[in-house]
C-alpha cells in the first residue's frame, strides 16, 4: 500500500512543456488532451512512439526502469518485472502512420475500477508532426476518479509527450 501512495504522489510532480489540459471532468471520469509539434516527419515520430522504453520516464514505471517497457507483436504495451510483468494497455487500433489507440489503465489507475482509451493522432505539419494525445478515463475509484486522478494523469502524460518530442528531435528524452 505504501508504494501505491508513493506512485500517486509521483503523479503529482510538475510536468514540462507539452500543451496539456483536462478538457472534461465528471463523476463518471475525465478526459485529458495533450498536444505537441515535433520536428520530424510522421514516420519518424511513429517509430519512436512504438518504442516507449526509449523515451518514457523511468519515474513512471513499476520496475523503475523505462527500458522494461515495450509494445510487442500482440499489441501489448507491457512492462517486464523481475518476477512477472504488467500489461498496461492493449492496442485496439494502429494504422502504422497516423492513428494509435490503446485501451487500459496507467499507473495507479490499475488499482482502481477505472480504465480508458489512450489515443495518439499524428498529422504532418510542414517538416514537423502535430501530435494530439487524448486519454478518456471512466470507472470507479475510491475517493472520486476525476477528483483524485485527472490533474496528476494530465501532468504525467504531458511529461511523456514532452519526452517523446525531445527523443525524436535530439535522440535523448531529456
Amino acid at each position: 500500500m505504501k508504494w501505491i501512495m508513493a506512485a500517486v504522489a509521483a503523479l503529482a510532480l510538475p510536468a514540462s512543456a507539452a500543451r496539456a489540459e483536462v478538457t472534461d471532468k465528471s463523476a463518471a471520469g475525465f478526459e485529458v488532451v495533450e498536444t505537441a509539434k515535433i520536428a520530424g516527419p510522421p514516420d519518424k515520430v511513429w517509430a519512436a512512439l512504438m518504442r516507449p522504453g526509449r523515451w518514457w520516464s523511468s519515474k513512471h514505471t513499476f520496475s523503475g526502469d523505462a527500458k522494461n517497457l515495450a509494445i510487442d507483436g500482440s499489441g501489448c504495451f507491457c512492462e517486464t518485472l523481475p518476477h512477472g510483468a504488467v500489461r498496461h494497455m492493449t492496442i485496439v487500433y494502429a494504422d502504422g502512420k497516423s492513428q494509435l489507440r490503446l485501451f487500459g489503465s496507467l499507473g495507479p489507475l490499475e488499482f482502481t475500477g477505472a480504465s480508458g482509451h489512450l489515443g495518439y493522432t499524428l498529422k504532418p505539419a510542414g517538416a514537423a508532426t502535430e501530435v494530439v494525445m487524448t486519454y478518456d478515463v471512466g470507472g470507479y475509484a475510491k475517493g472520486g476518479l476525476a477528483e483524485t486522478f485527472a490533474g496528476p494523469v494530465d501532468r504525467v502524460l504531458g511529461e511523456q509527450l514532452t519526452r517523446l518530442k525531445a527523443y525524436v528531435e535530439t535522440g535523448k528524452p531529456e
